[in-house]
């Protein structure tokens, strides 16, 4: 039987998971309504098959595109030696610091007629605008490319980890029944790297249905985009809804095809039996490697990076830190502390309650509150936006009939409403990486604390969090960045004239002010790249 000193914990834990699930709850709520005939009619005779053509066509695509690009780096980097390779093990993370959005308006400056690699091509063959063809950038493939060349480290870092663990002894035993080098791949290695594959491709495309940036500044409509031209062009928030609830179907289809492509299969780790080891690649094959690896990590970090930069410098440098890019910074920054130390400090709850319980409900709640992470931005903000609505109109009133003045809306009117929307999205983050340490933490520690006559309360002071420091830190930088780089929600949610770096760059690249939103693009991607140099230096030292 659970304690009665366990109850504040589990109260806490259910608290946390009706709050998670409200939004989704809200959006479900409003699939039956009425009232929105006149805009679906609109809907489906104009955009809604595009909707669905293009949701499909970037998942498919995108899908297996990261498949493709995250196996094969992750395959060379951990069974092959070539030049470059210890430098390719961490750089091909630093591509999840350049936010989809933010290499769409780069990559627009750079590729579009007047750019510079047109212009170029212009002045260097005398050709004219008839004299030759060039992809355009802003359409449906050239999101596919941004979203493969930014997404695909999802695939490689997972998969990575399956071939170290996994692949490396049962590589050596298919070799010595006589299996070639892309036989042993095929048919023994990439099988056993299927969970993680299935996971990181996932992982990849949840970000690419809830991406609004991206599809919206190059002209493709899928529902992200759609339920904002509900909510803000048609002035429709049911619509909006229904349109999110179709966009969450889409998550839930993706959840439940990961989940049975494992179908009854066990995959079990065999790294503790076999040593791995590297098999150096000979010539031309070692360049191709090093080719192969270049690739992605210079299109989806070293050449955007260095066009931010590009484009920052010719930028008007007396605005590049102005008074008005201080108070975006500060916005962003308070939005981002605010949120993460309150999921740290949730998540470290929330774990701690569910080492402590015997059964079977802190665990279940806690893998509700997980799901958060799998709803897009642009779903949260319509579910949090209609019930907190209604409610921030019943305080008003109620404020109004007791002290005789109307206070206005007191949670939508300032950040409230959003740092919970941020809270409902990624408080799973800081749920898998405090939960995680904290239970390679032995049991027989608490027993110990307890013996020596400590509570519950002071094991997690004295014992805990000493031990967890490292993990809390990197759990509050990942949730940090994420707010940081948080779009759909936070141009649905934010209070009147209240932008972020996010919202700022959105703004001006949508007004073709690139050179401009270069700036506060940069300040993103810097921010970005810190929980990477993190997860690189860890990488490495797994490495050695």
């Amino acid at each position: 039987m659970i304690s009665l000193r366990l109850n504040p914990l589990l109260a806490i834990a259910a608290v946390l998971a009706a709050l998670v699930g409200l939004p989704v709850a809200s959006v479900l709520a409003n699939i039956f309504s009425g009232g929105t005939g006149a805009t679906w009619s609109h809907l489906v005779t104009t955009v809604l098959p595009e909707y669905v053509a293009n949701t499909l066509m970037l998942c498919l695509v995108v899908g297996l595109g990261v498949a493709i690009v995250g196996v094969a780096t992750a395959w060379l980097t951990t069974m092959h030696d070539f030049p470059g390779r210890r430098v390719f093990e961490w750089a091909l993370v630093l591509p999840m610091a350049m936010p989809a959005y933010v290499m769409a308006y780069v990559y627009t400056d750079f590729l579009q007629f007047v750019g510079p690699l047109q212009s170029f091509l212009r002045e260097s063959f005398g050709w004219s605008k008839a004299d030759y063809w060039f992809p355009e950038v802003r359409s449906l493939g050239g999101a596919i490319v941004m979203f493969i060349f930014v997404l695909y480290p999802y695939v490689y870092l997972l998969t990575r980890t399956a071939f170290i663990e996994r692949a490396s002894g049962m590589l050596e035993a298919s070799r010595t029944l006589g299996l070639g080098p892309w036989s042993s791949f095929f048919r023994v290695s990439l099988p056993l790297a299927r969970p993680a594959l299935a996971a990181g491709a996932t992982l990849a495309l949840m970000e690419t249905l809830a991406d609004y940036g991206t599809v919206s500044y190059f002209g493709v409509q899928t529902f992200t985009t759609g339920i904002y031209r509900a909510w803000f062009s048609l002035g429709d928030r049911i619509a909006a809804a229904q349109l999110a609830a179709a966009l969450l179907a889409f998550v839930i289809l993706l959840l439940v095809i990961e989940h049975h492509s494992r179908g009854r299969a066990r995959f079990h780790n065999t790294s503790g039996r076999h040593r791995h080891s590297s098999h150096r690649l000979p010539g031309w094959r070692a360049w191709l490697a090093t080719g192969t690896c270049a690739l992605p990590l210079g299109i989806g970090f070293l050449l955007p990076a260095y066009l931010l930069l590009r484009l920052a410098l010719q930028s008007d440098g007396d605005s590049q830190f102005s008074v008005h890019f201080l108070a975006l910074a500060r916005n962003s920054f308070l939005l981002a502390g605010l949120t993460a130390i309150m999921a740290v400090a949730l998540a470290l709850l929330l774990a701690y309650g569910a080492r402590l319980s015997r059964g079977l409900l802190a665990p279940a709640l806690n893998r509700l509150v997980g799901l958060g992470y799998a709803v897009p931005g642009s779903v949260i903000a319509v579910g949090v936006l209609i019930p907190v609505t209604r409610l921030d109109q019943w305080l008003a009133g109620q404020w109004q009939y007791w002290f005789g003045e109307n206070p206005g809306l007191l949670l939508t009117g300032g950040v409230a409403a959003l740092v919970y929307a941020y809270l409902v999205r990624f408080l799973a983050v800081a749920l898998q990486s405090v939960g995680s340490s904290l239970a390679r933490i032995t049991a027989n520690m608490d027993d110990a604390a307890r013996s020596l006559g400590l509570g519950q309360a002071a094991t997690l002071r004295r014992v805990h969090l000493p031990i967890l420091r490292g993990s809390l830190f990197t759990a509050c930088l990942l949730v940090f960045v994420d707010v940081m780089k948080e779009l759909p929600a936070t141009l649905v949610m934010r209070p009147f004239d209240f932008d972020t770096l996010a919202t700022q760059a959105y703004t001006l690249a949508s007004d073709e002010r690139l050179a401009e939103a270069a700036s506060v693009s940069l300040a993103i991607v810097a921010v970005g790249l810190l929980p990477l140099i993190v997860l690189s230096r860890q990488i490495s030292r797994r490495r050695r």
